[in-house]
């Protein structure tokens, strides 16, 4: 059962009416483990783009076109709730980040 919990888990092409559209504003921009890129909410909330600096996002630049404003976040669902996992990134109608094909 746990196997199985995980495989369903796993994150793989996602589309845009497999996820839940989040609006949020953003205090902070990092680095993660694993080449990830994290965001963190003004309300304590993390979202993560997955090797986000491996597929040449650049921090600072990203810093400069999220920080204190609000975001449109795509974040892939499962059964049990939506990931923190960030498929595409929005921010005044401009796209910043999609993993979308």
């Amino acid at each position: 059962m746990g196997i199985m919990t995980l495989v369903s888990c796993i994150i793989y092409n996602p589309k845009p009416e497999q996820c839940a559209i989040v609006y949020t504003k953003i205090k902070e921009v990092r680095e993660g483990t694993s080449f990830d890129i994290v965001l963190d909410d003004t309300n304590g909330d993390s979202f993560y783009i997955n090797r986000g600096l491996e597929q040449e996002l650049n921090l600072d630049a990203l810093k400069r076109s999220v920080l204190n404003k609000t975001v449109r976040l795509h974040l892939p669902k499962f059964w049990i709730g939506s990931s923190e996992h960030i498929a595409q990134i929005e921010v005044n109608n401009d796209t910043l980040f999609t993993e979308f094909q």
